[in-house]
């Protein structure tokens, strides 16, 4: 019999009743009955049940062990009870009477519960992560990690792509973030860095003649942490291909996509057609440029029906250029009580509030004025029918703009009794974001945002360049290596309407790909960072490796990076990016279990050329 194990702790059932077997694993309860004792063995795989009674040889030796605590068994498989087969498990029907017993790996007393799903302090939780992991949910979600990374490689090469790796010590490229940079010892005073992207390395490999390539790719990235983001470091899947339009690359990554999600998305139905979006529209509809779609309200622009109006607070941001006024509907949302909560978040977000009207049945009150009479005789005229109550608009700007105005807005939102609105003014830039967020709330508040669903979108047309309101100076909004569409001539007019071969794939709120078709024309690489006041020298000097290829022939080419933490995420139904990343930084960038980053010794520092001056 092997040494450990003759079978795993999910293999036994009815069939092996009477045979003798080895297991292995972690003690993950025991129950003592009296006399009995009951241990749920549990290893990888799974659990089995086993027990001893008092004249088994091991009983003396297996009251001393405790939870977590290795052992080894061997002993003889016994039917269950009927009564007392638990159809939960696949070892349900059987139980292992132990004849031997000897333990591998004691235990010390636990810092953290491993038994159940309790909430713990997550430092303690990352400080001991690899107690951590022997949790039934965490272990479940590395799991799944594996096959859905396990899976989109399959996919990739069933569809003619080929896996290569790029460097992970290169040169310090600016892409949107710090560098992590790495001293060296052979030439002392120079840096390399960790990559951000292979993004480079992929486009010289389409220099290179290689068609298709991906990548489960490490990426390097010292930014402030997010929920959703890692400080430090993540993977992506990273792909390119040569002679593609925008449309090809979505048809090859789409599949991909879906497929995953409809493989691992459990009971959530995955929505089959992906659709295409501006970056203007998803600004105007969804105040984001990741939306979730699963929430069906589309914020308008409703400047026109404040212009001139008794609301003079919009009315004179109206006046000024560059000024509107957008509409949030919030169908079913038509209470004092809610639109008031909604008011209170936009002002926890840093504005002054947010206008609301709400449209209600309308009173007694409302009809005694409007018909000049007692609100008795109106309650008493409503009551019988002789006079129909109708809806009415209430809320401070109802009140200020008029029943005319405020019906013309509710006809074009397209909304009825028990619904509301909230206003939003100004320069877009400087409330959409909290729109944005507002309509995510008034969403899952009012229960309009479906939950068993996954609803991807693309985000195209992404602007080139942004002005700097302060300055005036001209940079990149985004990817500074996109292709502008129409080329140099998209470049001799108004750098603000350019538009890059630019596109994001989002899905229930969150950005879970990235790409573009390249720039791979040198006049219009350095026509383009020309525009946001970079010369020719400097390109040559960030980006030498790609400047030289691409005076050697290159293809038209692009691609796209997929977030692999985000996609496990979103599958694993969590809302934080640790819960799924076996050994993750907290968010100071610490690793509490290895202890990093820690000091180095003076002999490293020596070494290498390096003083390290405190800071105050």
């Amino acid at each position: 019999m092997h040494a450990f194990r003759s079978h795993k702790c999910n293999e036994l059932n009815a069939s092996n009743v009477g045979d003798t077997v080895r297991l292995s694993g972690w003690v993950h309860r025991v129950r003592d009955h009296g006399g009995i004792l009951f241990i749920d063995l549990r290893d990888h795989y799974g659990i089995t049940q086993i027990l001893a009674d008092e004249d088994s040889a091991a009983f003396k030796e297996l009251e001393k062990v405790r939870s977590e605590w290795v052992i080894r068994i061997d002993g003889v498989v016994k039917a269950r009870d009927p009564e007392l087969v638990n159809p939960n498990l696949p070892t349900g029907e059987v139980e292992i009477f132990i004849r031997d017993m000897e333990v591998l790996g004691a235990s010390e007393e636990l810092p953290l519960p491993v038994f159940g799903e309790q909430d713990y302090p997550e430092e303690t939780r990352l400080k001991y992560r690899f107690l951590d992991l022997r949790r039934e949910g965490m272990h479940n979600r590395m799991m799944l990690r594996s096959n859905v990374v396990s899976s989109i490689r399959k996919r990739m090469e069933g569809i003619g792509f080929n896996e290569f790796q790029t460097p992970i010590i290169t040169a310090s490229s600016p892409e949107g973030a710090r560098d992590f940079l790495v001293p060296s010892r052979m030439h002392p005073g120079r840096f390399y860095a960790l990559p951000q992207a292979p993004q480079q390395f992929k486009q010289m490999m389409m220099v290179s003649g290689f068609d298709k390539y991906f990548q489960i790719a490490p990426c390097f990235r010292d930014e402030d942490p997010r929920a959703d983001r890692s400080p430090t470091d993540f993977y992506q899947l990273d792909l390119e291909m040569s002679f593609v339009t925008q449309q090809d690359v979505f048809d090859t990554i789409e599949p991909v996509m879906i497929g995953v999600f409809e493989e691992f998305g459990g009971d959530k139905v995955v929505n089959p057609v992906i659709p295409q979006i501006s970056y203007k529209d998803a600004a105007l509809w969804y105040g984001s440029d990741k939306p979730d779609l699963r929430n069906p309200i589309k914020m308008q622009v409703v400047s026109e029906h404040f212009a001139g109006s008794g609301f003079k607070i919009f009315a004179s941001l109206l006046e000024q250029d560059g000024t509107e006024v957008r509409a949030i509907p919030a169908p079913t949302g038509g209470s004092r009580k809610f639109c008031d909560r909604m008011n209170k978040f936009a002002q926890q977000e840093g504005l002054p509030g947010m206008g609301y009207i709400f449209w209600r049945v309308k009173t007694a009150d409302a009809v005694a004025q409007e018909l000049g009479i007692k609100v008795k005789e109106a309650q008493a005229m409503l009551k019988s029918g002789e006079v129909e109550g109708g809806m009415e608009a209430a809320g401070p700007l109802a009140k200020n703009i008029g029943p005319e105005r405020t019906e013309a807005i509710r006809q074009q939102l397209g909304l009825n009794v028990g619904d509301a609105a909230f206003f939003l003014g100004g320069k877009p830039k400087s409330f959409e974001s909290v729109a944005g967020r507002a309509r995510n709330v008034i969403g899952t508040e009012l229960g309009l945002t479906d939950q068993n669903s996954f609803e991807m979108c693309w985000v195209v047309d992404f602007p080139i360049f942004e002005k700097d309101e302060e300055t005036g100076k001209i940079d990149f909004e985004h990817n500074p290596f996109s292709m502008p569409q129409g080329g140099m001539d998209a470049l001799t007019g108004d750098p603000l309407k350019v538009l890059g071969y630019q596109y994001d794939l989002a899905c229930n709120g969150y950005e879970l790909i990235s790409g573009a078709i390249r720039n791979h024309k040198l006049d219009v690489m350095y026509k383009a960072f020309g525009i946001a006041g970079y010369g020719k020298e400097e390109v040559e000097k960030r980006f030498g490796g790609m400047v030289k290829a691409f005076k050697f022939g290159a293809p038209p080419h692009g691609g796209c990076a997929a977030g692999i933490d985000r996609i496990v995420m979103l599958l694993a139904d969590e809302e934080n990016i640790r819960e799924v990343i076996m050994f993750p930084m907290n968010q100071r960038a610490e690793d509490l279990m290895m202890e990093a980053p820690g000091e180095a010794t003076n002999e490293q520092l020596r070494e290498l050329g390096l003083r390290v001056i405190p800071q105050d």
